[in-house]
C-alpha cells in the first residue's frame, strides 16, 4: 500500500497515521533503525497536524460577528 504524501492528507488522515507511529514506538516491537525511521515520519506528521489547526484556527479568526454577535461574514485569510 502507497502512503498518501503529507501534503496530501487532512487533519484526521495525518492524526491516524501519527496515531499509528506512536502507537508502535510505544510498543517497542521494532528494530532500532525502523524505529528512527517511524519517529522522523512521527514528527513530518506532527508538523502537518499543527499546520491544519493553524489553517482552522486562522478561519475560525477570519469569522466576522455583527454588533449582537451573530456571524455576518468571513474576512479572506492571506494566503489561502
Amino acid at each position: 500500500m502507497t502512503e498518501k504524501p503529507l501534503e496530501e492528507m487532512s487533519f484526521e488522515e495525518a492524526m491516524r497515521a501519527l496515531e499509528e507511529v506512536v502507537g508502535q514506538l510505544e510498543r517497542g516491537d521494532v528494530p532500532l533503525e525502523q524505529s528512527i525511521t517511524l519517529y522522523e515520519r512521527g514528527a513530518e506528521l506532527k508538523k502537518r497536524c499543527e499546520a491544519k489547526l493553524k489553517e482552522a484556527e486562522e478561519k475560525v479568526a477570519a469569522i466576522t460577528l455583527d454588533g449582537e454577535g451573530n456571524p455576518t461574514g468571513t474576512t479572506p485569510v492571506e494566503g489561502m
